[in-house]
Order: C-alpha cells, then structure tokens, then sequence
C-alpha cells in the first residue's frame, strides 16, 4: 500500500473517531523497530499517558523477551494499561492510525482488553 492510500485511510478513521462520545482516545503508532501508545484527551488535544517500547522503565524487561516485536507490543500495551488505570481511564476510543488490525496492533488491543481496558 502506498503512502498515499494509508493517508486516506488514517484521514477516514479519524473523521469516524472524533464523532465518539468518549473523552480519550488510544492512538498508537508503529515503526519497524519500536511501538508507541498514548492516551490523548480529545477535548484538550493533550497526551495525558504514554508509553512506548524506548521507555527508560521496560528495558530490563525488554531485555528478557527476544522472541520478536509481538511480545514487545503485549509488553508496552501492559505497561500502558497500568498507568491508564492509575490514572482510572478505564474506556476509551481506539485509534489504530490506519495501520491494519493484525499483527503487532491486534496483540496490543488484545492484551489492552486483557488487562481490564474497553473500547
């Protein structure tokens, strides 16, 4: 898929989202190396929680799992849904910036859902 395409697509998805009632909203962004979530509050456009797999605080346990970027994701979406519910945002919108629903971005929504987390 081309540049292009994924630009409509992500520009679609947004238009659906900012329609929903909920006050925050999961966007996550995915590069061949790293995986990055943030909780931004829609009203206020502001990030209130982040984390990604760069974070100071999941080295060592990066460290420890080798097995490839699924279980880097599970990692960071654990790690994120920790925080959310110290914070006690416990629905929120999920954005998947255009990015399929496979792979990396399933694994990160299924261990989200896991953890307590709706959307």
């Amino acid at each position: 898929m081309d540049r292009q395409n994924w630009l409509r697509k992500r520009n679609r998805l947004k238009y659906k989202i900012g329609k929903t009632n909920n006050e925050h909203k999961l966007v996550i962004f995915r590069s061949n190396k790293h995986i990055y979530g943030q909780v931004i509050n829609i009203e206020k456009g502001l990030t209130i929680i982040s984390s990604s797999s760069i974070d100071n605080s999941l080295n060592d346990e990066l460290k420890k799992v080798k097995s490839g970027k699924i279980e880097t994701s599970k990692l960071v979406a654990k790690n994120l849904s920790e925080k959310m519910k110290k914070s006690k945002i416990l629905n929120i919108t999920f954005d998947r910036n255009g990015y399929r629903y496979h792979g990396r971005i399933k694994a990160f929504a299924d261990e989200l859902r896991n953890n307590g987390i709706k959307f």
